[in-house]
């Protein structure tokens, strides 16, 4: 961990990560579009371990949105499937884990629901979130709809919001040359900084990660000041 600790000056505490591009590699390889979720695991898997090696403090994957839901249903049950089996496969890793998404919807995978609080799990050297039937707006008004409109003028929206056990957002990387953030956590991303991956996110090779990074590097943070 020295060692990997070493290559960067400066790390981002919080990254996120957008992997698009599923859909998009499954056709390329003649494949139906609903192919290319599974793909996408075992890259979740690589960059977890490349952050662990690091040392980053947190890690927040786009699993899928409430607006995604709207695609055909087999590609809908392929992208649900994919994430109960990423959280999974990460869920037992030296992490404390943490599902956030609309669970009042039948969209949110039953299997997923001990995850939405919270859980240490090893050493706990990382915390680890996934966004799962997530939307901007469900995370906003959740606060709202509890607590009222009034938080929204005496500064405290950020402390019910729905996302609220996630932190700021220092640096994310969205995977398939698309540059857009899709709703991903508007109020941690207010000052994120925001780097772009041409390669689809079923083709991740850890210089893609790397090379954010050394990018990053050389970001003036400042959060407004």
């Amino acid at each position: 961990m020295v060692l990997a600790r070493r290559k960067f000056r400066r790390l981002p505490r919080h990254i996120g990560v957008i992997p698009d591009g599923n859909r998009r590699w499954a056709v390329n390889q003649g494949l139906a579009k609903e192919s290319g979720y599974e793909k996408g695991l075992e890259p979740g898997l690589m960059l977890y371990e490349l952050c662990l090696e690091l040392g980053i403090n947190e890690l927040t994957f786009y699993g899928f949105t409430q607006d995604n839901t709207k695609r055909p249903a087999i590609q809908r049950k392929a992208f649900q499937q994919a994430c109960v089996e990423g959280v999974q496969l990460l869920c037992h890793r030296d992490a404390s884990l943490l599902v956030v998404g609309d669970t009042s919807s039948p969209m949110f995978p039953p299997e997923l629901l001990p995850y939405t609080q919270r859980h240490t799990f090893g050493r706990d050297l990382m915390k680890l979130n996934f966004l799962v039937n997530y939307g901007w707006l469900w995370d906003l008004q959740y606060a709202i709809k509890a607590h009222g409109p009034d938080l929204l003028n005496n500064g405290k929206l950020m402390n019910f919001i729905a996302s609220k056990d996630i932190s700021r957002i220092d640096l994310i990387v969205r995977w398939g040359d698309r540059r857009r953030l899709s709703g991903f956590l508007p109020v941690q991303s207010i000052y994120a900084d925001f780097y772009v991956v041409e390669d689809l996110w079923p083709d991740f090779k850890p210089e893609h990660f790397y090379q954010a990074l050394r990018w990053y590097e050389a970001q003036d943070v400042t959060l407004g000041g």
